[in-house]
């Protein structure tokens, strides 16, 4: 078993998490494929995350299966959008860890 992290991305947590929900358990090359047509930001970052655990773990992305994917909140960053009379409003910005951890395939799981 293999895993990738990619830490402090500016991303919302749990945006990521509905791309990550739905690669977990899948073969990674089919997971890779299926989340170049998602029209998510999530889902380009997810894939090379994908892509950096199967290499991590020396294997092809055929002979890879997606065990684990964790998607943690990291730090919120803290801005302000000046308003109407001087006021301010804040903006969340909030930022994530995704962990992906990857195994190699046993011959009846393609």
């Amino acid at each position: 078993m293999s895993k990738a992290v990619l830490k402090f991305i500016r991303l919302s947590p749990t945006k990521a998490r509905l791309i990550a929900r739905e690669v977990q358990g899948m073969n990674a090359e089919y997971a890779i494929a299926s989340l170049e047509f998602t029209p998510n930001k999530a889902a380009g970052i997810i894939s090379k995350v994908i892509a950096s655990a199967v290499a991590n773990a020396g294997l092809e992305p055929e002979d890879a299966v997606i065990t684990s994917a964790r998607v943690d909140k990291g730090p919120v960053l803290k801005r302000f959008t000046p308003r109407a009379r001087g006021s301010a409003s804040p903006k969340h910005k909030p930022t994530a860890h995704i962990m992906i951890e990857v195994a190699a395939a046993e011959k009846g799981d393609k």
